[in-house]
């Protein structure tokens, strides 16, 4: 078997291994790294054999996988490293052309931290990646935020306001629609992302904003992001609301990296311009 391909950017670089069986993609994600998030050190590996290998030479900062490897697939690579010692907690990237029909249907396992769809583009991606190696603020972005407990809004606020980002708090869904309503029609919608949990006190829900957002005002998911969180561990519930249009779920009990770096990352795709899918 071959040594992993090791290629150094960086004395002091985060350590990124990338997964993948063909050697076309595994070379378009490296080039893709090395070009758009500069510092990082990347182990390339044709499958769960030679990540095991990588993974008893030294730790890893950051893992992507195909979801079909030669040896396996990507949950069962994903397993792999939250089993090595040490990678507990490793963000685990699933990169594939069909991460949105995996995400949709709940297939993906607690062990995969986030997916990444090839149909958004290479400026999209290498925005993902540098979101969980490099991760930065943007400044002014506002998240409307519905959420009618003061305890739990009152922690998020201050996860996002952290971060640099402008938190428009409601507590019931009429509301925000009051508020967004009042930027209908103009350039401006009134806020970059929406940030909603589902089973709220009033009489319309979280799922009720994300059915107006897309129907009603007709804005699509680059035009008005939509994040819901869910403490619903139903997988059907699950894929209704992704189906319903939203962007992505944050999953209850809230991790504040994972909050950030989906927030984050969908505030700079909603202002990339359209590109071509990362070859397959």
């Amino acid at each position: 078997m071959e040594s992993p391909e090791l290629r150094h950017l960086s004395a002091d670089a985060a350590r990124i291994m990338v997964v993948d069986g063909s050697k076309l993609v595994r070379k378009l994600i490296i080039d893709v790294l090395a070009r758009e998030v500069p510092g990082v050190e990347i182990v390339a590996c044709d499958g769960i054999a030679q990540a095991r290998q990588a993974l008893e030479a030294g730790a890893v900062d950051l893992v992507t996988t195909a979801l079909t490897l030669p040896d396996g697939d990507g949950l069962a690579l994903a397993r792999t490293v939250r089993a090595a010692s040490g990678q507990k907690y490793v963000p685990v990237i699933v990169i594939s052309g069909n991460a949105q029909e995996h995400l949709e249907s709940r297939l993906f396992t607690e062990d995969v931290t986030d997916y990444f769809d090839k149909s958004l583009g290479q400026a999209a991606l290498a925005t993902f990646i540098r979101g969980y190696v490099h991760p930065e603020p943007i400044a002014g972005a506002r998240v409307l935020y519905v959420e009618d407990s003061k305890v739990v809004a009152l922690a998020t606020k201050r996860m996002l306001e952290k971060h640099g980002l402008k938190v428009l708090h409601f507590i019931g869904v009429e509301e925000a629609l009051e508020y967004l309503e009042q930027h209908r029609g103009q350039d401006d919608v009134g806020a970059d992302l929406v940030l909603t949990d589902v089973y709220l006190k009033g009489e319309l829900s979280g799922h009720d904003l994300l059915g107006r957002l897309r129907v009603h005002f007709g804005y699509g998911k680059r035009r008005l992001p939509v994040l819901v969180m869910t403490g619903d561990a139903n997988p059907d519930n699950q894929s209704e609301l992704l189906r319903a249009g939203a962007n992505d779920l944050v999953l209850k009990p809230i991790e504040e990296r994972l909050l950030v770096t989906k927030t984050l990352f969908q505030l700079r795709l909603a202002r990339l311009p359209e590109r071509g899918a990362v070859a397959s």
